[in-house]
């Protein structure tokens, strides 16, 4: 495999590093074990540091690919908490408000959810990389600036109920949507929808395009997965 001319590598990013932080880890072995300061290395699409998954990184020329793998559909597993809310709309921030939970039950649970199938208005969070007047959102966000993000157009295909825990009044859900749908912001708008709140407590991308978790290396795997393709 010659990473100088490209090739695409498929990460299971771990919980609480962020995708660059991700990138950097690799690309540092994979420079060493060639003995190069520095292979060219890019990333097809931000995954937030609490989330894990498929991350797909890109080396020499495949980097020419990036912007064609995010257009590809992305599917997702989540676990909601309801009755609460975040700044952050995950656990990067503590609780900063609850809400009645005793109305909701199974049935307002998939209503709500199949009313966000198709093409939605989603505004992002605002602790994202959104840029706003060449700023990103989150970096003024923990600055207290007055932000506000305007809605853009996503595409949910499916939205499943795989999971509903009402002594915890938690969720888990399975999200196949299209580039650039905040699971944050579709668990911030589920729980305003179930007429409470809602935050994310873990976050899982399962695919990307073709390209499924089952076929992605983990940190621990990926020095030998390493040393047999340089070995190719």
């Amino acid at each position: 495999m010659d990473f100088n001319e490209g090739a695409f590598i498929y990460i299971n990013k771990p919980y609480g590093m962020s995708s660059f932080g991700a990138l950097a880890h690799i690309r540092y072995l994979i420079s060493k074990k060639m003995h190069v300061k520095r292979v060219k290395t890019g990333h097809a699409g931000t995954l937030d540091p609490l989330a894990t998954g498929v991350l797909i990184l890109c080396t020499g020329k495949a980097t020419k690919q990036i912007e064609t793998l995010q257009l590809h559909d992305k599917e997702y597993t989540a676990t909601l908490q309801l009755g609460a809310t975040t700044p952050s709309f995950d656990r990067e921030h503590t609780v900063d408000m609850t809400y009645p939970t005793r109305h909701i039950t199974r049935e307002l649970i998939l209503r709500v959810l199949a009313g966000f199938v198709g093409e939605i208005q989603q505004v992002p969070p605002l602790f994202s990389a959104v840029m706003v007047d060449g700023h990103r959102a989150y970096k003024l966000a923990r600055k207290g600036a007055d932000v506000e993000l305007q809605a853009k157009p996503v595409r949910i295909d499916e939205l499943e109920l795989t999971a509903f825990d009402p002594e915890k009044m938690q969720i888990s859900i399975r999200v196949v949507c299209g580039k650039g749908t905040y699971i944050r912001s579709l668990a911030r708008d589920i729980g305003c929808a179930l007429g409470s709140g809602a935050f994310l407590t873990a976050l899982c991308r399962t695919r990307l395009g073709d390209v499924r978790i089952e076929d992605c290396q983990t940190f621990d795997s990926f020095p030998q997965w390493l040393d047999e393709a340089l070995s190719k």
